[in-house]
């Protein structure tokens, strides 16, 4: 899993989540990042575009996810960007959408880069967002 960064992020900077496999949490993940996009002092726009693309990620990787398991966020914060990774284990035989998938063109719309890897049993989405510049 490659997380790109601006800067490294100190353990104050890393905030980890993890709820059930369930839709119905969701709303969770999408109020931390708008608080963590919010302390950057991104744009109301951006927060909004950042919600969307978590909440999309996490839509993906709910339709491959086994049963009863967990979903794991770690947004890492720093001074100009948020990196928001979303990991959960998979079902056998289970795979990411295509990069050509309409999820994709989603994610990549709306942050500034996203990738995704699948490691042993693993899937993982991987978001990053930079504030805009001109504060």
């Amino acid at each position: 899993m490659v997380t790109q960064l601006t800067g490294q992020p100190t353990t104050d900077d890393v905030v980890h989540l993890t709820v059930p496999a369930d839709g119905g949490y969701l709303s969770v993940l999408r109020t931390a990042t708008a608080g963590l996009a919010a302390r950057l002092q991104f744009a109301l726009d951006e927060i909004e575009d950042l919600r969307i693309a978590v909440d999309e990620a996490c839509a993906m990787l709910l339709a491959i996810a086994a049963r009863g398991a967990d979903l794991d966020c770690r947004f890492a914060v720093t001074e100009d960007a948020l990196t928001v990774e979303v990991t959960v284990p998979t079902a056998p035989g289970a795979k990411l959408p295509a990069e050509s998938s309409f999820a994709w063109k989603v994610l990549t719309a709306l942050t500034t880069s996203a990738s995704a890897s699948a490691v042993a049993g693993r899937a993982t989405i991987a978001l990053l967002t930079r504030r805009a510049t001109g504060w």
